[in-house]
This record gives C-alpha cells, sequence and structure tokens, in this order.
C-alpha cells in the first residue's frame, strides 16, 4: 500500500492520504523530490508526544547517591605547557 506522496498529488488526495493515517500507515510526503513531512493520527502523535521525557524526568530514575565525575586533564596539561 501506498506511503510515500509527491505534495502535488497528496493535495489532490488528501482524504486517502488522512485515511491512511488513521489506519496506523505514517504517510510520507515529498517536496521537490525530498522528504518533508509526514502525516500521522493525533492518537500516534499523542503517543509519541507522552514517550518523550525530560531530561529532569530521566535523571529521577538514576540511583540515588553521590555522583563521581573525573575529568580528563590531558588538554588542560597540554595548554599550559604551551
Amino acid at each position: 500500500m501506498k506511503t510515500s506522496w509527491q505534495l502535488q498529488e497528496a493535495k489532490a488526495k488528501f482524504s486517502e492520504v488522512v485515511e491512511r493515517a488513521l489506519d496506523g500507515q505514517a504517510q510520507v510526503v515529498t517536496r521537490r523530490g525530498e522528504n518533508a513531512v509526514v502525516v500521522i493520527s493525533h492518537r500516534e502523535y499523542q503517543r509519541l508526544r507522552q514517550s518523550q521525557k525530560s531530561l529532569r524526568e530521566a535523571l529521577g530514575g538514576a540511583p540515588k547517591g553521590e555522583l563521581k565525575i573525573e575529568r580528563d586533564k590531558t588538554l588542560i596539561t597540554a595548554m599550559r605547557l604551551g
């Protein structure tokens, strides 16, 4: 089943593009031979948006305790010697 449309064709058959997206098939629209946009259902869009975590949320799941970070001092030493 078709999942890629040139812009002119997508405009002419927009209802079909939307129906296929609603059936769970992402529809790619190209412009000047390049992928331009993807049409997906609102439900899929919401699912994708909800799966994104902020940096704070992602780090919130990290183990508790002291975080030890060591820097590579090679470049700093080289700059002092140079």
